[in-house]
C-alpha cells in the first residue's frame, strides 16, 4: 500500500512539474512580449532598406514569412505554440512579417493579427490581395478596384490594425490594367490604410508602368539559389528606380535545407509541393547536389546548408531581404544568425560558379498560382 500511495504521489508531481514549467514557459513569452522588455537579441539585428524616397522601408534582414505556420505546408501547427513562435521572434529582433488573405484562406493573417497585435507599433505589416475567394477555395484571380477594397478592409480587421505596412498585388490579373491596380492602392494610401505599395511576381515592363502610377517600394518573387530568374531584368529595374526586392521561398520550399527528400511524404489537401515539377522524387533526387554542394561548403565554415543559402541572398545586392519560414524556433534562430555571414571575394565566388554550373531539374511551377 505503501508503495502504491508512492508511486501515485510521484506520478502526481511529475504531472503537477509539467504543467506548471509548461504554464511558466508561455506565460514568461506572452509577458515578455506584452510589456516589450528590453530586447538582449534585438542589439545585434542587421537591417536594410526596401524602396527610396518616402516610400522607403527599415526592416530587418531576413525577415519572416507566416505563409507556413496555417497553409500550404502540409501540417497546420497549433495555433498557441505559431503565437509563442511569432512573438519570439520579435524578441529576437524581426520587424518584417510576411502574410497574404489566400494563406488558408484568412486563417494566417488571422492568426497574424492575434500573435503582433500587442507589438504592432516594432513591426513591419505585409499583406496581399488579387485572387477571388469562393467556399474557402481560391478560384481564380482578381484585382478590380472593387475587390482590392474589398480585401484590405477584411484584412486590416483580421490584422487587428488600422493600415498595412505594405501591399502587394500577390498576381498580376491580366483583366485589369496595372495601372488600375496601382490608383486603387494610391487611394489607400491617400487614406493612410495602406503605406506602401509592393508587387509579386511581375516583369520588368509592368514594374514601370506600376511604378508611374504609385511610387512602387519593393517586388515579391521567387529567388532563391534554385530559382534565380529575377537576376535576367527585374533587378536591373529595382536598381534604376529604387525599388527593393524580397525573395520568397529563399530556401526553394525547404529543399535548400535538407529537411525534405525524395521520401518526404505531402499532404495534398494543404501542399502545392506535390504539384510541382521540381519537388518529384526524381528531381529531388537528382538536384540533391546542390545539398552535397553546400552542405560541403558550409561544413568548412561552420555553416549550415540554409545558412549558406540565405547568406549567399543577402551577398547579391544591399536591397534584398529574404523572407524565410518556419514553425520551429531552432530554425529561425537559424535563419536570423544568416544576416552575420559575411563571405570574402573569393568564397563568395567559389560557392557561386560552384551552383552555378549545376543543372537543376524540374520546372518550379507548372502554372500561375500562390505559394
Amino acid at each position: 500500500m505503501k508503495q502504491q500511495n508512492r508511486r501515485s504521489f510521484l506520478k502526481a508531481g511529475t504531472t503537477l512539474g509539467v504543467s506548471a514549467l509548461s504554464t511558466s514557459v508561455w506565460s514568461m513569452t506572452s509577458k515578455a512580449t506584452t510589456e516589450n522588455e528590453n530586447r538582449k537579441s534585438s542589439a545585434s539585428i542587421k537591417y536594410r532598406t526596401l524602396g527610396s524616397g518616402k516610400h522607403s522601408l527599415k526592416v530587418s534582414s531576413p525577415g519572416m514569412g507566416c505563409m507556413g505556420m496555417s497553409f500550404n505546408r502540409s501540417f497546420i501547427p497549433d495555433k498557441k505554440p505559431m503565437i509563442a513562435l511569432l512573438r519570439k521572434a520579435v524578441d529576437m529582433g524581426v520587424t518584417f512579417f510576411d502574410t497574404a488573405e489566400a494563406y488558408g484562406p484568412f486563417t494566417n493573417e488571422a492568426l497574424v493579427g492575434e500573435a503582433l497585435e500587442s507589438v504592432r507599433k516594432d513591426i513591419i505589416l505585409c499583406s496581399k490581395f488579387g485572387f477571388n475567394i469562393q467556399d474557402g477555395k481560391l478560384a481564380g484571380l482578381n484585382s478590380k478596384p472593387d475587390n482590392i477594397r474589398k480585401v484590405v478592409e477584411q484584412s486590416l480587421k483580421r490584422l487587428r490594425t488600422d493600415h498595412i505596412d505594405l501591399l502587394y498585388q500577390h498576381r498580376v490579373d491580366p483583366n485589369v490594367p496595372i495601372e488600375d491596380v496601382a490608383g486603387t492602392v494610391k487611394e489607400f494610401i491617400k487614406e493612410g490604410k495602406v503605406l506602401n505599395f509592393g508587387l509579386c511576381e511581375v516583369l520588368s515592363e509592368t514594374i514601370r508602368k506600376a511604378h508611374a502610377v504609385q511610387q512602387v517600394t519593393a517586388i515579391q518573387s521567387e529567388y532563391s539559389l534554385m530559382t534565380r530568374d529575377p537576376e535576367k531584368d527585374v533587378f536591373k529595374v529595382c536598381e534604376e528606380l529604387g525599388i527593393g526586392f524580397v525573395p520568397y521561398s529563399p530556401l526553394c520550399r525547404a529543399f535548400l535545407t535538407g529537411y525534405i527528400n525524395e521520401h518526404t511524404k505531402y499532404n495534398p489537401a494543404n501542399d502545392n509541393r506535390p504539384t510541382l515539377p521540381r519537388y518529384l522524387p526524381d528531381a529531388i533526387k537528382a538536384n540533391w547536389v546542390m545539398i552535397d554542394t553546400l552542405t560541403e561548403f558550409g561544413n568548412q565554415r561552420g555553416l549550415t546548408a540554409a545558412q549558406v543559402s540565405l547568406a549567399w541572398l543577402l551577398a547579391q545586392k544591399p536591397w534584398i531581404v529574404p523572407i524565410p519560414g518556419t514553425t520551429k524556433l531552432a530554425h529561425l534562430q537559424e535563419n536570423l544568425w544568416s544576416a552575420d555571414i559575411e563571405f570574402s571575394t573569393e568564397e563568395l565566388k567559389k560557392i557561386t560558379d560552384a551552383v552555378s554550373a549545376i543543372k537543376i531539374v524540374g520546372d518550379r511551377y507548372t502554372n500561375e498560382r500562390p505559394r
